[in-house]
């Protein structure tokens, strides 16, 4: 929702700069998103009036202009413009200005003529034809302003100098969707008094008894309907009053009747809709739901097929308007329109919203009555509408209000116990502080009960009311206090782990990510994955934003890929990254995925290889506690490197994958180096963990070590080596290293040389060489049985 402070001064005198207002409101629970001072970024523009124009000597198509700029001397000015005539008051954009766009104008020559500025088209001020109907949209901007002086700033002259507010108004508060609801919460936040303007109608015009007739047979979904007819109707451009507060609002001006009904709504908050009388058939308005197979064509010119569901505002034959959501193409209000019945109602919003989304409409209109709208606000709007009209000249307002009213008075009153209140926000208010509070706010306590204004439907119960009181008491006056009750929270262990997963990944020096859970269909075909490939099957979005988040993830690593990309592109030189990522696995037994949590972390950049983090990811599984870890080759991964890729396992149990990403996957992801991953299941880490922590003492005895030379097969992975020997040397190996890999012409062909240091240790005493000899051959036994000898 966007506010004029300009109209807000209408009812509010608040006398603040932008910054303090902005923050003020803020605090009292109307949160301003941003704020906009018209014509800011436009500089050293004003005012002048050509006093002549003079043909260029050595350019046809220039002409050289004196313009009047409220200097000493006139301004010597050369343009092409061909919309200019002398004493034409113009924008003149002088020597070091600035235009809306951050284009700056300084002196220059135009064939050999030196001009010293440029005068202003309407697009070059930053506004359009619909802001100054009168001028031409490709020329000069040829102001038709009388209270133009020369000289002025042009900003201050064209009235293009209000500040805009940028509101987040939550869903219970649809009275703060108009100028007076943010005007009340204005009031009350500055403590000021509320001018609220009431509407005088004339109604010179009578109404004729068969004019017009208005059924409400869907009364469930139309509690309060009523219209109003307008004679002798003149159609033409609003004044520059009305332009200038629609614009600041973000509604472009149309017609004066339009713009009306468009300035009612924004100022009331109360949708309003103007038809024109001379395509109502049969002269009759029937609120009512749709018929089967009914369909109608909206202003926007699209055809929507109706069900039986959707309310109408229909004639005699056909719907002219889809009730609170828009108006019919044929009978909305044209330049030869001579009579029009101007309707304010109030419709279901269930209704609204439905119809709203089935339709794929969404207005200014559904937007608010979708969030409920107060009866009692819909004949001063129509008053205010019909006044408007009457003051601009625009028709003639004929005396009788059409009204069906099927609602039900009621009148909501909420228990008012300072006590509970006090209580319940840790303050100490006294009651008359808190009735001073309800009173700015519009409410009334008698007889100690808080009367609830009609507009105020967002405040039901106790609390609501000490919400209000809180809001005006100052939520940063309210002391802060340790949360009440005997149980507190706390993580559960999966939790605890996921956190130390966390911190483990930080102080091994990586950056934590968050991505969104939904991808393209797009980002499977850039893995490579086969047509047949078990992670396509993915759950669809049913109402997705774009094919781009239309599916839910079955793996988070195009994720990953995704941001690695972007930072590369964006020229960092290495990245480090990791997330805890959710991934959806359709489950055929429930309608509800599988949410599998991932570890996936991502790497690229100088020094950084397949060893680099085969290292990275030993030191997390130690800090995780999970031993007897190993690694075993798989090329089958479509996304991976064939060569550089591996299973990690923990007693047979699969974690997941370490790999370098696929080179053609590298390029559909616009990736220009080597990148690696780390995919583990987050489940499988924690299930196999060994939170059984011990701690011993330091061995005061001498570690003894031995170097093995080997001899296998070149596909024989060096962890078999390592694994034979954990499993064979017994209780005194303390660590086992592998150094040196060779292949050579001492080595036989398809041979490998592995070389490996056996480090044993007891915690009692000094081996002795009769047990180091016993482990040393129970190793090379055990090697034998393999078919793995010693290198000679």
């Amino acid at each position: 929702m966007n506010l004029s402070m300009n109209w807000l001064k209408e009812f509010v005198d608040v006398d603040v700069s932008p910054k303090e207002f902005s923050d003020r409101m803020t605090m009292s629970g109307s949160k301003v998103e941003k704020y906009e001072i018209e014509g800011e970024k436009i500089s050293r523009i004003v005012v002048g009036k050509v006093l002549s124009i003079e043909k260029h000597p050595n350019a046809d198509k220039l002409v050289v202009c004196m313009v009047d700029v409220g200097a000493i001397e006139p301004v010597q000015i050369v343009t092409g413009a061909k919309n200019l005539c002398v004493d034409d008051i113009v924008p003149v954009a002088l020597d070091g200005s600035t235009l809306s766009d951050g284009t700056k104008i300084k002196k220059t020559k135009f064939r050999g003529i030196l001009s010293l500025g440029m005068m202003c088209s309407l697009a070059e001020l930053g506004l359009s034809v619909s802001d100054f109907p009168y001028a031409v949209e490709d020329g000069i901007f040829v102001l038709q302003e009388e209270s133009c002086k020369i000289g002025q700033n042009i900003c201050d002259a064209i009235g293009f100098n209000d500040v805009k507010f940028e509101f987040e108004i939550t869903p219970n508060r649809g009275d703060c969707l108009s100028v007076i609801g943010l005007a009340r919460e204005a009031a009350a936040t500055f403590n000021k008094e509320l001018k609220l303007h009431k509407p005088i109608v004339r109604a010179l015009a009578k109404t004729h008894k068969d004019e017009i007739k208005v059924n409400v047979p869907a009364k469930d979904l139309c509690p309060f309907y009523s219209v109003r007819i307008v004679k002798n109707v003149k159609i033409g451009p609003s004044p520059r009053f009305i332009r200038e507060r629609l614009r600041a609002m973000g509604v472009r001006s149309i017609n004066n009747i339009v713009d009306i009904t468009n300035y009612v709504m924004l100022e009331y908050g109360q949708p309003m809709h103007a038809f024109d009388l001379r395509y109502i058939d049969g002269s009759q308005i029937n609120v009512r739901r749709a018929n089967k197979n009914e369909s109608i064509i909206t202003l926007d010119g699209n055809e929507h097929k109706l069900n039986e569901n959707n309310l109408v505002i229909a004639d005699a034959k056909k719907p002219i308007a889809l009730a609170g959501v828009m108006g019919g193409e044929f009978s909305s209000v044209k330049n030869d329109t001579a009579t029009i019945v101007l309707e304010s109602a109030i419709f279901d919003p269930v209704a609204v919203r439905i119809a709203s989304k089935e339709q794929a409409l969404r207005t200014d209109s559904s937007v608010r009555f979708e969030k409920g709208l107060d009866k009692n606000n819909c004949i001063p709007a129509l008053n205010r509408a019909c006044e408007l009209i009457e003051l601009l000249g625009a028709g003639e307002v004929c005396s009788e209000t059409f009204i069906v009213d099927n609602s039900l008075e009621e009148i909501i009153k909420i228990p008012f116990d300072s006590g509970f209140i006090n209580k319940f926000l840790n303050i100490d208010l006294s009651c008359e502080e808190m009735k001073k509070i309800l009173s700015r706010l519009g409410c009334k306590v008698v007889d100690n009960n808080v009367i609830v204004p009609s507009f105020r439907m967002d405040l039901k119960n106790k609390n609501d009311i000490a919400e209000e009181i809180a809001r005006f008491y100052g939520y940063d006056s309210i002391p802060s206090t340790s949360l009440r009750g005997s149980h507190y929270g706390k993580l559960t262990k999966e939790q605890k782990f996921e956190q130390k997963i966390k911190n483990a990944m930080i102080a091994l020096g990586l950056d934590e990510i968050a991505t969104y859970s939904f991808l393209s269909p797009k980002q499977y075909n850039k893995l490579l994955l086969p047509p047949e490939h078990f992670l396509r099957n993915s759950v669809k979005i049913s109402n997705p934003l774009g094919e781009e988040t239309s599916l839910m993830r079955t793996t988070a690593i195009a994720s990953m890929l995704e941001v690695l990309s972007s930072n590369y592109n964006h020229k960092n030189e290495k990245a480090k990254l990791f997330e805890l990522a959710k991934e959806f696995i359709p489950n055929h037994n429930s309608e509800l995925p599988n949410e599998n949590l991932k570890l996936i972390a991502g790497f690229y950049g100088k020094n950084i290889d397949f060893g680099y983090v085969k290292g990275l990811l030993e030191g997390l599984l130690d800090k995780l506690f999970i031993k007897n870890y190993e690694f075993v080759a798989n090329s089958k991964i479509a996304y991976f490197h064939p060569g550089r890729c591996a299973d990690v396992l923990c007693d047979e149990v699969f974690l997941g994958n370490i790999a370098e990403v696929h080179p053609t996957v590298l390029e559909n992801f616009n990736l220009g180096k080597r990148a690696y991953i780390i995919a583990l299941d987050v489940k499988a880490l924690f299930d196999n963990a060994d939170f059984n922590i011990s701690y011993s003492r330091i061995v005061k005895f001498p570690a003894v070590n031995r170097d093995l030379s080997l001899i296998c097969d070149r596909e024989v992975p060096v962890g078999k080596l390592q694994k034979i020997i954990k499993n064979s040397a017994g209780k005194f190996l303390e660590n086992v290293t592998v150094f040196d890999v060779y292949e050579g012409e001492q080595i036989p062909k398809n041979k490998k040389s592995v070389t490996v240091n056996i480090s044993m240790r007891s915690n009692t005493a000094t081996l002795t060489d009769e047990q180091i000899n016993s482990i040393i051959k129970k190793v090379v036994d055990a090697f034998e049985k393999n078919n793995i000898t010693l290198r000679s």
